[in-house]
């Protein structure tokens, strides 16, 4: 693993921890191919019952994709190759926890909500304020996914108003296990119990669930042409040559 991303592990326990504080801990290509190795590995590792995901710093969990990366790859494919990774997590048959302290917005909102379970410091805030940031679009697996996590009203204010929903009203929709001051106790607390609790229980329910999520969350044919004409059009060059220049994008 990177500096970028720090694996600890003890027994029954590995928690990842998202270490850009500086650039509110967005995510690398780098940080995905890690995740994506440690995914493979979990998948197969029945001595692991839990996986916690936290960023460092206090400002955030991950505010979204290092949009940098987008500019020497496809971006489709490079979305596909995320999408690939959130599935990974979803299926894995550990009880995966996001511990949230701060801005969890685009690609650290849609890693938190494949995870199992959501808990969040009072003043944190998500959202995929895209459409006046970089003028792209989410694959359809992933709106469906934070529809079921935070209700369909909720993900239509966050992307057609783009919008942040604050920790308050995201516990209010189920979205969230707990808002706590006393992050790391609440994340212990909750770690200490999944760890007591039947394997067998755990895995057939998670398999229950992601198989009535397959079927409720899957992309409509076309979604990917959908995506390239939003990646190869003037309002996501014209949103990335902003954000770079840390200016305001003057979308048509």
């Amino acid at each position: 693993m990177s500096e970028d991303l720090v694996v600890e592990r003890r027994p029954g326990v590995v928690q990842v921890t998202f270490n850009r504080p500086q650039k509110h801990n967005a995510f690398t290509a780098e940080m995905y191919g890690a995740l994506h190795e440690l995914c493979d590995e979990l998948a197969k590792d029945e001595s692991v019952k839990v996986l916690v995901l936290t960023g460092t710093g206090g400002r955030a969990f991950a505010a979204g994709n290092e949009i940098s990366d987008f500019l020497s790859r496809d971006a489709v494919e490079y979305e596909d190759w995320i999408r690939a990774l959130l599935e990974k997590l979803f299926a894995l048959p550990q009880v995966t926890i996001a511990a949230v302290d701060g801005v969890c917005v685009g690609g650290g909102l849609a890693v938190a909500t494949h995870c199992d379970l959501r808990v969040a410091t009072p003043h944190s805030r998500f959202g995929y304020p895209i459409a006046k940031t970089l003028g792209n679009a989410l694959a359809a697996s992933i709106v469906y996914r934070a529809a079921a996590v935070f209700g369909e009203p909720i993900v239509r204010e966050m992307l057609l108003a783009a919008r942040l929903i604050n920790a308050d009203r995201a516990y209010a929709t189920g979205a969230l296990t707990a808002v706590t001051d006393s992050l790391a106790e609440e994340v212990d607390t909750l770690v200490e119990g999944v760890l007591a609790l039947s394997g067998v229980t755990v895995r057939a329910t998670k398999s229950q669930l992601a198989a009535y999520a397959a079927r409720t969350e899957a992309s409509p044919e076309g979604d990917e042409d959908l995506l390239r004409e939003v990646y190869t059009g003037a309002d996501f060059k014209e949103g990335v040559r902003a954000f770079l220049a840390k200016e305001k994008p003057a979308f048509r």
